[in-house]
């Protein structure tokens, strides 16, 4: 029987690699076009006009028909000539929005953000620590635990104690409820800088972590402008920022009324935002005030804030700002409710939100 032996890697198609760089930019665009697959191509045929995404060997003709043959875009069901994205391509969205944030969380923690300890629990997490009075021995590290007694004792003299025990870490079984809520305000997209995007590729990510890993998990999505509503998952890569103000109030408030109805132990909610409230709603009319921070607005908006931590639930706020009267509000804001704040460019919201839900999913009881 005759053996190969390769020094390098093996040869990849270049077809493919050129479909899969396409792909990349292609799904990009959809999130960024609100779905929109002949606006995302027409943007794609001028990015390729400019820097040769394609040659003779695979054309952006060659790619639309990968498209279509690999299942990422299909025909609309009212208009059989417009295509749309398929449930293939809203998954490959989550999952390389997945994959892009946890990507950046590996390379290096942040800093000022550092994970807890984990408590006594039932998932295994590999770390280990000494043993404690109460520990399950069921949990003990075998291979860790002999080191130690052989290091202390030697095998002559082969005694276990205490002291040479070491178990790992675990975390509790848990359930968290958590809803996401996006800023669609016309703020989002203002100054020729996209931050809707990033704020999309968070709840969705966050969606894609909770069904692989904690899959009894709630996760409720919802977008706000003059007012908030609630968004499937299949929505959130289409969503689009609009001419709207920002109506935080009515926000928090559609996440406490999903929140309170059911039975996780941990509420939270997660706040995507760049800009102040400038909305409220007052029966069947709206109070806008886009300049300043209007005190009519603040002060409502800051009632639900201690409504949410009258409920038990805590409100972690991102703030894609760094004006100081706002983060003044928003200190304000963060003290009423008890809950958390971070400042953030928009390219990082996902490590703060990743490692804030991370810490909190971990309970410890010590």
């Amino acid at each position: 029987m005759k053996y190969l032996l390769f020094h390098a890697p093996l040869p990849r198609s270049s077809r493919e690699e050129k479909f899969q760089k396409l792909l990349s930019l292609f799904l990009d665009l959809l999130m960024k076009t609100g779905g929109n697959v002949s606006e995302a191509l027409r943007w794609l045929a001028y990015f390729d006009k400019r820097h040769n995404l394609t040659d003779i060997t695979f054309t952006m003709g060659d790619f639309l028909k990968e498209l279509k043959k690999r299942g990422y875009i299909e025909q609309g069901s009212s208009n059989q000539s417009v295509h749309v994205p398929s449930t293939k391509a809203q998954v490959e969205i989550r999952q390389r929005s997945l994959e892009e944030i946890f990507t950046a969380l590996r390379s290096g923690p942040l800093g000022d953000h550092p994970l807890p300890k984990s408590g006594p629990g039932d998932d295994l997490s590999y770390e280990t620590r000494p043993y404690e009075f109460g520990d399950k021995l069921e949990h003990l590290s075998l291979t860790d635990t002999l080191s130690n007694a052989y290091l202390s004792h030697g095998l002559e003299e082969f005694k276990l104690r205490t002291e040479d025990l070491i178990i790992y870490q675990t975390e509790e079984k848990t359930l968290t409820a958590t809803f996401v809520l996006i800023d669609a305000s016309h703020s989002m997209v203002l100054y020729g800088e996209d931050r809707i995007t990033p704020a999309k590729k968070v709840a969705l990510a966050l969606a894609e972590l909770i069904r692989r890993r904690y899959p009894k998990d709630l996760l409720f999505i919802g977008a706000f402008g003059d007012y908030a509503w609630h968004l499937e998952l299949s929505q959130v890569p289409f969503l689009q920022a609009g001419p709207y103000h920002t109506n935080t109030r009515d926000a928090i408030a559609m996440a406490i009324s999903s929140l309170v109805r059911t039975k996780a132990t941990n509420k939270q909610i997660f706040l995507i935002t760049d800009g102040k409230p400038t909305c409220i709603r007052e029966g069947n009319k709206y109070y806008r005030n886009s300049f300043g921070l209007d005190p009519k607005i603040v002060n409502k908006t800051l009632e639900m804030a201690d409504r949410a931590r009258r409920e038990g639930i805590t409100i972690t706020t991102f703030m894609i700002a760094k004006d100081s009267y706002l983060q003044r509000f928003v200190h304000r804001f963060t003290q009423i409710n008890r809950g958390r704040a971070y400042y953030a460019h928009p390219q990082k919201i996902g490590l703060f939100v990743f490692e804030d839900f991370i810490r909190n999913r971990r309970k410890e009881l010590r």
